[in-house]
């Protein structure tokens, strides 16, 4: 039975659902990934690549189980059983002031929880209509969500600093740092597939059939799929590496990676025409200490693999020390940089795009509608997210310096990591599709169940086209306005560089995955800002992070939940006590 006379309100459910979730993409998703895209891991059209494939993943295999938190923990929805159309208004209320603030957040750069945002519109539109014991402000309703909170970022930088130690002190200051990252690289691997693969089977799943899996049958999947991928990585991946770059073979491709073993057969390394890098500095335009004129906090001796800023007077960016060949490490700043920067990964250098080629003829003829569609639609894929980071205003202060004390390791030992950051930029989307797709679809099925069914149910499953919906959203938010909060966080709260922003986005997982298992919809944002700022404080001292950043995203989330909820309370109190035609004084 539908209710065909409130098909208005399941309509503003749709499209303010839809807003809702698009903010997400824009400014939740553009956290996750501002990470890799500011260590230049990967590019920013990589990113919305593999977002757009992890996040709809994420909401559709896991996505319902956090959504049922949302819809119904929060109120006592109950009390909306003889009147239960009341309920689908107040979550369509919820939606109306969640997605105007975020909207407005998101257009002024300002990185906002949106769990922060939808609690506070279901908080409250509750008020409105049952008074604040309509409510559950115990633990299983409001009070674990607010102690989540609190928990979430302070376990991401915990757990993102114990994990860039661990890489730091066992990798990055040994003496030689590429033969321990290539040590490494299977084992990270094999965690963090087997952390994927737990917030999947581990009664993470809604919508698998796999709750009657016991005990072994889980502990088994995980671990063989855990144990698979640092065998295939093993038997692929490192020999690539170990080719690329203990052997300095610059003549290797990417392509040349499905060899696997066979390349342990390769012929000798020719010679390398003079300053040609084999891989990328990462550290390229980040001010070091003599370039800032500060002195750098941290230095070591050349058997540490980290560069020497006092020591080493390099004009520029200081070379890179480490045991072994320092052959396909270059300068930042070297004058053959430009020219011989491989041409074949031009596409990773920031700042090299080829220009846009001029539209020709009237502006209305179906082939320049089509250009102009594309590149609008497609705008903020060209933008430079890591050069418009470097742009000063009140919130950046003074980047250089604070660049300059972090420290620097070797460039071929980072370069490994990247390919990490690639798998947990993947799983910290996955498990971010899986937490925050709730956030917009949890009041959305709400008004649909009781739309389509006229009556109040807890325990209905969330249909799959809500959850597809919500993922869809999303993904188009990134694509088409996830720049704009990319470009205020990365390297503008501490230096990022493949093995920081690994540690970062793992540390976030691993506490998104912990509570997307007890459907605590934990801030995301929260998580990866409590990470980042874990491993920057790992980076050298309490300077190497933006603390200015750090309050103003703090002073974000603090005004959410109350702006939202004065927004969707105040509109539900007006709509239920508003005169009505006939009945008016």
């Amino acid at each position: 039975m539908y209710l065909h006379q409130f098909d208005y309100i399941f309509a503003f459910g749709l499209i303010f659902a839809f807003l809702d979730a698009w903010n997400i993409g824009a400014n939740d998703v553009a956290n996750s990934f501002a990470t890799s895209v500011s260590s230049r891991s990967l590019t920013l059209k990589q990113a919305m690549i593999i977002a757009s494939i992890t996040e709809f993943t994420g909401a559709l295999a896991v996505g319902a189980r956090v959504a049922d938190t949302i819809r119904t923990k929060v109120i006592k929805v109950d009390r909306f059983e003889e009147e239960p159309s009341i309920l689908m208004l107040a979550m369509a209320c919820a939606l109306v002031g969640s997605s105007l603030y975020m909207t407005l957040a998101t257009r002024l750069g300002l990185p906002v929880s949106t769990t922060h945002s939808i609690m506070g519109g279901v908080i409250g539109v509750g008020i409105a209509t049952l008074g604040v014991d309509g409510v559950n402000w115990g633990f299983k309703g409001v009070s674990s969500v607010f102690a989540a909170w609190a928990i979430a970022p302070a376990c991401a930088g915990a757990f993102g600093a114990i994990i860039f130690l661990i890489t730091k002190y066992g990798v990055m200051k040994r003496s030689n740092p590429v033969k321990a990252a290539l040590f490494t690289v299977p084992i990270y691997f094999a965690f963090t597939t087997g952390l994927l693969t737990m917030l999947i089977v581990w009664k993470g799943a809604a919508t698998l059939d796999i709750d009657h899996w016991n005990a072994g049958q889980i502990v088994g999947c995980i671990f063989g799929v855990a144990c698979g991928v640092a065998l295939l990585i093993s038997l692929i991946l490192v020999p690539y590496l170990y080719r690329l770059l203990a052997l300095d073979d610059w003549q290797l491709k990417k392509r040349d990676i499905i060899y696997g073993p066979l390349l342990f057969r390769r012929g000798p390394v020719p010679e390398k025409p003079a300053g040609y890098m084999t891989v990328r500095d990462y550290y390229e335009g980040h001010a070091t200490a003599n370039e800032a004129g500060v002195v750098a906090i941290a230095s070591s001796d050349r058997s540490s693999g980290v560069y020497d800023s006092e020591k080493n007077h390099n004009t520029g960016a200081d070379a890179v020390i480490a045991s072994g060949s320092d052959k396909g490490v270059t300068p930042a700043d070297s004058p053959k940089l430009d020219a011989q920067i491989n041409p074949k990964h031009i596409d990773s250098y920031d700042g090299v795009r080829a220009p846009k080629a001029p539209i020709v003829g009237p502006w209305y003829l179906p082939k320049n509608i089509g250009i102009r569609a594309y590149r609008g639609f497609f705008h903020g894929v060209d933008v430079d997210v890591v050069n418009a980071q470097k742009e000063k205003s009140v919130l950046a202060g003074d980047l250089n310096a604070m660049h300059a004390l972090v420290q620097r390791y070797d460039n071929r030992a980072e370069h490994t990591y990247s390919y990490l950051q690639v798998l947990t930029a993947a799983t910290s989307s996955f498990a971010h599709g899986a937490n925050d797709v709730s956030n917009a679809i949890g009041p959305l099925a709400t008004i649909y169940l009781i739309w389509s069914t006229a009556e109040l149910q807890k325990k209905t499953p969330v249909p799959l086209w809500i959850l597809a919906f919500g993922g869809a959203a999303i993904v188009i938010g990134l694509w088409t306005y996830g720049y704009n909060i990319m470009r205020n966080l990365g390297n503008k709260l501490t230096l990022h560089s493949p093995c920081r922003g690994f540690s970062m986005e793992l540390g976030s997982a691993v506490t998104v995955v912990m509570a997307t298992r007890l459907a605590l919809p934990v801030s995301t944002t929260q998580c990866i800002t409590g990470a980042t700022v874990g491993v920057g404080l790992c980076s050298g001292t309490w300077r190497t992070v933006n603390w200015r950043m750090v309050a103003w995203i703090y002073f974000g989330w603090f005004i959410t939940l109350p702006c939202t909820g004065i927004i969707a309370g105040g509109l539900m109190g007006i709509i239920l006590n508003a005169p009505q035609w006939g009945n008016a004084l």
